[in-house]
């Protein structure tokens, strides 16, 4: 299976980052990676990333409503998202559960929005330091699989991506053994609530990735690809990471 190289932009970018999106466009064009390359701009960049893109590259949201349309001043619905020209959109990331409460019914809710507008969500996932601190991190994710994954929803429509807290722009990162014991335990309970063909899901991993970790990291047992935050914003930055994933392949 081909690995996924997401990159989220988060709250960064004006219509002047389109150029970067550009680069990383024309070089996949001209230098056809074996990966599938994603980006996932601010909502207010992503119908114009679509056509930057040139179909290079696919596009995504960062985030959506539950609900398909309503009095929910400032939000954006999956469907509005397909409408922009969207094929992914990330739900569940730590940001979200930290800054805004988010619950993994709210993260499973959004993962079944996005299968009804016909995207695919990527769930995330995450310790913190104290509870990997505390030997706890097998037990949360496990928790999180089972709350925000949608049983009802198809393989296709559903991608993990596994970001330990405390490995988010930090520049830390846990080590290749703990990378890759987390990511069997993940695929493990992933099989136990979808069944066997959920060996067939895309665990990402995220969290401080960069071009001088990218290949070992992908290179890991059951590491179907990697979701890369500030390492994405720059076409020089993401290139690295990106072809790091077509030599593993």
């Amino acid at each position: 299976m081909r690995q996924l190289i997401a990159g989220n932009w988060k709250m960064n970018g004006l219509g002047a980052s389109l150029a970067e999106l550009d680069v990383i466009a024309n070089h996949v064009a001209s230098h056809p990676p074996h990966a599938d390359i994603l980006i996932c701009p601010p909502a207010t960049l992503i119908a114009r990333a679509v056509a930057t893109a040139k179909e290079c590259l696919a596009i995504g949201g960062q985030d959506c409503r539950a609900e398909i349309s309503g009095a929910f001043t400032g939000d954006v619905s999956a469907e509005m998202l397909k409408d922009a020209g969207a094929a992914f959109v990330i739900v569940g990331h730590s940001e979200r559960r930290q800054y805004h409460q988010e619950t993994d019914a709210t993260v499973a809710a959004k993962a079944n929005a996005a299968h009804r507008a016909g995207l695919v969500a990527i769930v995330c996932i995450g310790e913190t330091e104290a509870e990997r601190n505390a030997g706890k991190a097998l037990d949360v994710v496990a928790r999180q699989i089972e709350g925000s994954v949608p049983q009802q929803a198809p393989i296709s429509s559903i991608v993990i991506a596994y970001e330990p807290v405390w490995a988010i722009g930090t520049g830390r990162t846990p080590t290749s053994s703990e990378i890759a014991e987390m990511h069997a335990h993940l695929r493990k309970r992933l099989i136990a609530r979808l069944g066997a063909h959920a060996k067939d899901v895309r665990l990402l991993y995220g969290g401080s990735v960069k071009p001088s970790n990218a290949r070992e990291i992908l290179a890991l047992p059951e590491v179907g690809g990697a979701l890369v935050g500030g390492a994405s914003l720059k076409a020089s930055d993401f290139q690295p990471i990106f072809e790091a994933a077509a030599r593993n392949s």
